[in-house]
């Protein structure tokens, strides 16, 4: 009977390398020192550094705050045993790039000619974590919008009853300087009216129309550049991929105005602020996934968002100055949400981002 000839195998012409970097979870080996042995093309991506970088230096050296984690792959190392962790902060050092949340699963590897090794699999975890938040966002924003909604109807009704009796109180008023507290009475009801309607949001129908999103962009580069001290500096950062959109135009500029505004506050008379515009495609906003969305940034090297406002930011009269309003930001997000969008942002000292997202549907 004649030998059945072996047939190759279907990877024997792959590059385990190659197999490696086709990956999208990152992939690092370790040594006894916990210097780089090996990093597939998604680690290095998540690092911020190439392979020719990265091996033969220390891990923790190659991100910021690191120190917590090398402790944690030491006693790895020395104790022979796998962990897993969820949701770590990764900042590659010397890299201009914004922090990554990453998952990591540490395996010790026994056997190997130096000794044990450490393999690190790392999965970026930021779209995520990303989602999640916005989803928690919009779901809080639901309901504050509710309630906000219910207080603005339970206020304007005894308000109206109350510029109504000054008015009547007025006209039985013979005496010029009785007649002027009535004209106090109804100058404050017309005021806190004013502010409840800003409170609840804009309340003109959407009229929407094919748009150029950086003419919206120049508009408020044009009124933030009148307003700003000459010592600030205001960039443009546009992408011209950016395709026309259906949008309420007057609305969006005066939300993205009310960020750039709020920039302007937080740099004072010197600084720098950056409007930027990118085109995403395949984003998502909250769960749900579009085919395009625009993204239009205000960036200010000002000090940042204090940390007991984060949580409340976009709720109506929450402010860290003491004689603003802190509509601006709620309006911004009104505005958003009702183009399917969303207001989010990332601060610390020195580097505060606003980013307007909004689903571009493009003009039949």
């Amino acid at each position: 009977m004649a030998a059945e000839r072996a047939l190759p195998s279907p990877l024997s012409h792959f590059d385990p390398a190659d197999l490696l970097d086709a990956l999208a979870t990152g992939i690092v080996v370790l040594d006894r020192q916990l210097c780089v042995v090996y990093a597939n093309v998604a680690a290095q991506d998540l690092l911020g550094a190439g392979l020719a970088r990265a091996r033969g230096r220390p891990f923790t050296e190659l991100l910021v705050d690191a120190n917590g984690l090398a402790a944690i792959l030491r006693r790895a190392l020395d104790g022979g045993e796998a962990f897993a962790d969820r949701e770590l902060v990764f900042r590659p050092t010397g890299s201009a790039r914004e922090a990554r949340v990453v998952d990591i699963t540490v395996t010790p590897l026994e056997g190997t000619v130096t000794g044990s090794h450490l393999l690190l699999e790392l999965a970026d975890a930021t779209q995520r974590q990303r989602i999640s938040r916005e989803s928690e966002l919009l779901a809080r924003l639901d309901s504050s919008r509710l309630m906000i909604r219910q207080l603005a109807h339970e206020i304007k009704n005894p308000l109206g009853g109350l510029r109504g009796a000054a008015q009547l109180l007025e006209r039985e008023l013979a005496d010029p300087a009785q007649r002027e507290y009535t004209g106090v009475i109804i100058g404050e009801a017309d005021r806190l009216a004013a502010l409840v309607d800003s409170m609840a949001g804009p309340l003109r129908p959407m009229r929407k129309a094919r748009t150029n999103v950086h003419e919206l962009c120049e508009h408020v580069y044009t009124l933030l550049r009148s307003e700003a001290h000459p010592a600030v500096l205001i960039e443009r950062d546009y992408d011209p991929s950016l395709p026309d959109a259906e949008l309420d135009s007057h609305q969006l500029i005066q939300a993205l105005l009310n960020l750039a505004r709020n920039a302007l506050q937080a740099v004072g008379e010197r600084g720098r602020i950056t409007l930027r515009s990118r085109a995403l495609p395949g984003a998502t906003i909250g769960a749900t996934r579009h085919r395009l969305v625009a993204s239009l940034q205000v960036e200010d090297n000002g000090p940042g968002v204090p940390d007991e406002l984060r949580a409340g930011l976009f709720l109506p009269l929450v402010t860290g100055r003491a004689n603003g309003s802190g509509l601006g930001l709620a309006v911004a997000q009104e505005v958003a949400t009702r183009h399917g969008g969303l207001v989010e942002f990332d601060s610390e000292p020195g580097r505060t981002v606003f980013t307007l997202l909004l689903p571009v549907t493009e003009a039949a």
